[in-house]
């Protein structure tokens, strides 16, 4: 065994899920090839920045963490400083230049090669870069280090994008929509539910194009239904459906198959049809009040996320009136919300009458103090009622309160439920009534057995 491969490593994945996914499969390939994964990067020979490059505020996030773990070179053990990911796939020759504290740039089809990217470098002097064809697929037989807790893990369905709205950069970052084979789903799915995951977490840049390029009438709903007869899965959730994909076999599932969590994140983006036009969205305002109807009133209590954007190129007083008045009256249980970032290469970019950021701060202002009204009407509306919840540990405030998380809240991006009575192990699924809530948060007790 060489030097290297007993050498420690320490991975910091910055971004989306589905980035999250790649930094495990970094972390897969170093440990089998005999590296030591740590959390402290004070401790480590080697760091891994898995950055994202969405929009402006992404950028700025990755840069400055960059930045931050170049310092392990000085007051660490660190010897070779990695960037991953989204960054050095659409800025390789710029970061080049901005960062040499930089030893190995690896753009998003390159990842998989991070261990012989590694043995290369200790034979060379200066900076290298691996940045080629974004249009790699996450392949089943690589291993993969689940860094999310042991009882849930995101399951990437999909890669890229073929939607190309017209502010997104992603197709050009990560190539168009390639969806994974579904018995190489299953494969994984089994794997991971073998090592203790509970929940299973459907992610790609829109999940409704699942199967439309494979040629093998591959579906969704059919992936979802394999999924389900996995034993020992308890729960499986779906993020980034867009409202145009999603179709009578899926609504059908959602009501009817009880591993299948009644939630769905769905990203709208706006609610004026001019807006959505000029984003070249394929739904209209009709059209999204219909879907939103339809799945209120077929599957009663599911909860529904969406993302939104503000201060879109030509997005008026009027437009913005009327995605307010949205938002107050399709009462989404969550709700995040952007404001336009202007990127380079993106028909967006060009567009005439682009609204000054001052106007697009106050508009995200004024509508997440909307989406929290309706957010707490929301919660307030759950209190005296059961929810299944599982347990993700103890509070960070105080080891006296259990937390967890119903099938209402995703990881990470949703709110949590705080336990006030009963005991149970983490990872548990436990039946728990609802005794107060906050504008993001719920506090419930444990059902007593029997």
């Amino acid at each position: 065994m060489t030097n290297e491969s007993k050498q420690k490593v320490s991975m910091v994945s910055l971004g989306c899920p589905k980035n999250l996914v790649d930094a495990e499969v970094m972390l897969g390939v170093l440990a089998q090839q005999g590296f030591e994964i740590t959390t402290d990067e004070k401790d480590a020979d080697v760091i891994i920045v898995n950055t994202c490059s969405f929009i402006k505020e992404a950028r700025e996030e990755s840069v400055e963490a960059i930045l931050d773990l170049a310092d392990r070179k000085h007051d660490g053990r660190c010897h070779t400083l990695i960037v991953a990911g989204c960054l050095p796939q659409r800025y390789q020759e710029e970061l080049a230049l901005e960062l040499p504290e930089v030893d190995i740039f690896i753009g998003t089809g390159d990842y998989p090669r991070v261990a012989e990217l590694l043995a290369e470098k200790a034979d060379k002097e200066g900076q290298i870069k691996y940045v080629g064809d974004p249009n790699y697929i996450f392949d089943e037989t690589l291993p993969r280090l689940n860094s999310s807790p042991g009882w849930y893990a995101y399951l990437k369905i999909g890669e890229g994008c073929s939607n190309c709205c017209t502010y997104c950069a992603i197709p050009a970052i990560r190539g168009a929509y390639r969806s994974r084979p579904q018995q190489a789903l299953l494969k994984e799915a089994r794997r991971l539910v073998a090592g203790g995951v509970k929940e299973l977490i459907l992610v790609s840049q829109d999940i409704t194009k699942y199967g439309v390029d494979l040629g093998s009438g591959a579906t969704l709903a059919g992936l979802i239904r394999s999924l389900a007869t996995i034993e020992g899965l308890k729960w499986i959730r779906l993020l980034y459906a867009y409202p145009d994909g999603i179709d009578d076999e899926l609504i059908e599932l959602l009501k009817s198959e009880p591993k299948l969590c009644k939630y769905l994140d769905i990203p709208i983006q706006h609610i004026s049809t001019p807006v959505l036009k000029r984003m070249n969205r394929r739904s209209t305002e009709e059209q999204i009040r219909a879907l939103i109807a339809r799945l209120r009133s077929e599957i009663p209590g599911i909860a529904l996320r969406t993302s939104l954007i503000v201060g879109f190129p030509g997005e008026t007083v009027e437009d913005f009136s009327a995605l307010v008045a949205f938002v107050e009256q399709s009462r989404f249980d969550r709700l995040g919300v952007f404001c336009y970032s202007r990127e380079e290469g993106t028909p967006a970019a060009e567009m005439p009458d682009q609204v000054s950021e001052r106007v697009k701060r106050e508009r995200h202002r004024k509508l997440m103090k909307v989406q929290a009204r309706v957010s707490f009407r929301s919660n307030r509306a759950l209190v005296g009622k059961i929810e299944q919840v599982i347990v993700e540990g103890y509070s960070e405030e105080t080891e006296l309160l259990l937390k967890g998380r119903s099938s209402r809240q995703a990881p990470d991006i949703d709110g949590q439920v705080y336990i006030t009575a009963g005991q149970a192990n983490v990872g548990d699924i436990v039946p728990c009534t609802i005794t107060d809530s906050s504008d993001y948060d719920l506090v419930a007790e444990m059902l007593e057995e029997g």
